[in-house]
């Protein structure tokens, strides 16, 4: 058996930590392995810990789950998924926490299967996004003129015919068939529908989107969805 996904819980409200705890615990390849009342608890206990997963509230004493998420991402040391979990709806709250290098954002109203749907997810490296809040991150950077979309450290890719074309600067070009998954990566599609769409093995997509991300230098799926929009491939 593999080794369960070890989680970690921020929150402000024990009650709320109690029954995220429950829901998680009952899964056999789910483990929590701590809670966090603060944000600036939750940078120590990840450091400490080392969690698979973090769940992480936004409004917070002492530090907000974003300078929170903006800390645990920097430190070199913890290779955490973070998903946002908050009852706020918002758009600040939700491109924020993309910025900070969150890789899921889900509300509190959602329910307990889509909790651990986002935990495995997140531990898949495959990021996560409430369905609420996916098309607005997919309209907003639609909606924005490349000029004044946000500069990235990755280099601009142009298109050509089918195929997407890197600059020099990156090592290696996205070949026509990794556009083409990226492109549908970006419009949501679950690997298994890639698959199905292309005709090749869900193995071959889920290759295909490995090698895509280490391109792109990006961490999971919903950073390649934002740059992909960023960049005008979808």
């Amino acid at each position: 058996m593999s080794a369960p996904i070890r989680v970690l819980i921020v929150d402000d409200h024990a009650m709320l930590r109690a029954g995220f705890r429950t829901i998680l615990d009952l899964q056999p390849d789910i483990e929590v392995v701590g809670e966090a009342g603060t944000g600036s608890e939750a940078v120590d206990l990840a450091g400490s810990l080392l969690p698979d997963v973090i769940t992480m509230d936004v409004q917070m004493p002492d530090m907000d789950g974003l300078e929170a998420t903006r800390r645990i991402t920097a430190d070199g040391r913890v290779c955490a998924s973070i998903a946002i979990v908050t009852t706020f709806d918002r758009d600040d709250y939700l491109f924020d926490a993309l910025d900070a290098g969150a890789s899921g954002f889900l509300l509190k109203n959602a329910g307990p299967e889509e909790l651990v749907a986002a935990v495995r997810a997140l531990a898949a490296g495959d990021g996560m996004l409430a369905p609420e809040v996916t098309r607005r991150v997919l309209q907003r950077f639609a909606a924005q003129p490349a000029a004044v979309r946000p500069a990235l450290e990755t280099p601009a890719i142009t298109m050509t015919g089918s195929a997407a074309l890197p600059s020099a600067e990156l090592p290696e070009p996205l070949t026509e068939r990794e556009a083409e998954v990226l492109r549908l990566v970006a419009e949501a599609w679950s690997n298994a529908e890639i698959a199905a769409e292309l005709f090749i093995g869900e193995a071959t997509v889920k290759t295909h989107v490995s090698r895509i991300l280490q391109k792109l230098g990006a961490r999971d799926r919903v950073q390649a969805v934002v740059l992909a929009h960023r960049l005008g491939l979808a």
